[in-house]
């Protein structure tokens, strides 16, 4: 358990420390700090972004191979949620790791406040390993190992106070209480003593209302996936001087470590869920919640397709469109839907941190919100993404500037972005060795961001480092909606 909350801890502190940068940047962490990525990136950074700038060349004189590790992006975002709020998300999954202070019940209350009807969106991106190697003659081929975790939520206000209050909900009319072996039953309300809050065993609702009636409006998206890539990219015809035309295709093998998946609405409850053990939850009796390896087994396997295309003009301009992530992953180990069924009762004590385990847990438990069914399998399609980009370079190619436009294939799907998200910018390198990124970042439910980033290039490409954030904004307001970083260590060219 111990381990597994290291692993996890690991990826998630990073993680709330914005979002869609995974989903629109990658791993590119050079092409986080100007939001955008479409035509920036090239050797392994561009799969799952645009392949056919394999083709494009490396960019650095006599440099072929491009290898690169410890590379990582993460954040948290809210469009309702200020830097304080997302600060203390961030605190309360650090002491859920490190087994830290937890919620009282007053701050169940307050957490209620803050976070009920608050869309909340947590991604991270982990490079384990990416290589590439790029030819005029042959083209580009890469290839890259990554983990990649998203999740979004957005729950109306009584299904938040059911999951941070538990039993103490105001859902509940009556509360059954335990004083020196008696057992007895007291209203509900704002004004109960500590001591009677102590002795609470039970919440109970005398007209209870169905699971889809209490989370009408709720939301819940969560992936984890650790991929396999490979992608090729060449120039089809044509002079980059003139015009040049080039195509790329890539392809994933995708084991999924976690897939959550809830939606309520007017048409009412559809959820599924498969969780490896490493996130411990038991769904009944007879679970093995254990997890037998150092990474999180997986429950699910799958693939996904990218097929892109671009052209470069006058060797300055550069436009290029991509599909990205079309597949799915079929899950065949612990497998669950649910049953919309009346809730009467709980004795679940609610949540003590805000972090996405303890959301899950709550919901998932053997004794949880939900009542789960075992599933014999079930197929699920990717987070496939449309975008289209443009860019152009100018004195000499030391400034370049561009726009962006991502959008979903399908919202629904888990950890699919929720809208189009729409990007300017651009980086300038004052010295060989420097590289300066900025950019704007916007649309949809998201908060408009100011992304920033530099990136350290020694000996003309041979190394480079750097790091970047998403919301510069972030950093000097008290209002700003995210807290982001990415960085990479260890990138080289020969």
């Amino acid at each position: 358990m111990m381990k597994s909350k290291i692993i996890l801890g690991g990826l998630f502190i990073l993680s709330f420390s914005t979002v869609l940068f995974a989903q629109t940047q990658g791993i590119a962490y050079t092409a986080v700090g100007k939001g955008v990525a479409t035509t920036f990136v090239t050797d392994y950074h561009s799969l799952g972004i645009n392949s056919s700038s394999l083709g494009w060349g490396t960019g650095f004189e006599g440099k072929r191979f491009t290898i690169g590790t410890t590379e990582f992006s993460a954040g948290i975002s809210s469009p309702t949620l200020n830097k304080t709020r997302l600060k203390n998300a961030l605190t309360s999954v650090k002491n859920q790791i490190s087994d830290g202070e937890s919620f009282d019940y007053e701050q169940q209350r307050e957490a209620v406040a803050e976070f009920s009807e608050s869309g909340i969106s947590v991604n991270a991106g982990y490079n384990w390993f990416g290589a590439s190697f790029q030819s005029e003659i042959l083209g580009g081929i890469a290839i890259s190992v990554n983990e990649d975790i998203n999740w979004f939520s957005q729950l109306n206000e009584q299904s938040t106070d059911l999951i941070f209050r538990g039993k103490y909900s105001d859902y509940y009319d009556s509360l059954v209480v335990v004083f020196q072996g008696d057992t007895s039953t007291i209203a509900n309300s704002e004004n109960i003593s500590q001591d009677s809050l102590a002795a609470v065993i039970e919440g109970v609702r005398d007209n209870p209302l169905l699971i889809s009636q209490i989370t009408d409006g709720s939301r819940i998206k969560f992936s984890w996936n650790r991929n396999f890539n490979i992608g090729y990219g060449r120039k089809v015809f044509g002079n980059r001087e003139t015009f040049a035309l080039y195509a790329g295709v890539g392809a994933r093998f995708i084991q999924s470590i976690a897939m959550f998946d809830v939606e309520s609405n007017s048409s009412g409850l559809s959820a599924s869920s498969s969780l490896s053990p490493f996130f411990n939850v038991k769904y009944d009796s007879l679970t093995n919640s254990s997890n037998s390896g150092f990474l999180p087994e997986s429950v699910g396997k799958g693939y996904g397709l990218d097929f892109s295309a671009s052209v470069i003009l006058f060797d300055r301009i550069k436009i290029a469109t991509a599909v990205n992530n079309v597949g799915s992953v079929k899950y065949t180990r612990d497998v669950y839907s649910v049953n919309d069924t009346l809730l009467s009762s709980s004795t679940l004590s609610g949540i003590e941190n805000t972090g996405s385990q303890e959301i899950i847990s709550q919901l998932s438990n053997q004794d949880g919100l939900f009542e789960l069914e075992e599933q014999q399998d079930i197929e699920v399609a990717n987070a496939a993404t449309f975008r289209l980009g443009g860019s152009i370079s100018f004195i000499n190619d030391k400034l370049h500037v561009g726009v962006d436009f991502v959008a979903p294939f399908d919202r629904n799907a888990p950890g699919s972005l929720q809208n189009a998200v729409f990007s300017v910018g651009g980086d300038i390198r004052p010295v060989k060795w420097l590289q300066l990124s900025m950019g704007y970042f916007g649309g949809g439910v998201y908060a408009n961001s100011i992304p920033v980033g530099i990136n350290f290039i020694l000996g003309n490409g041979r190394y480079e480092f750097g790091i970047s954030s998403r919301d510069a904004v972030s950093f000097f307001s008290k209002d700003g909606h995210s807290l982001s970083s990415a960085f990479g260590v260890a990138r080289f060219r020969f």
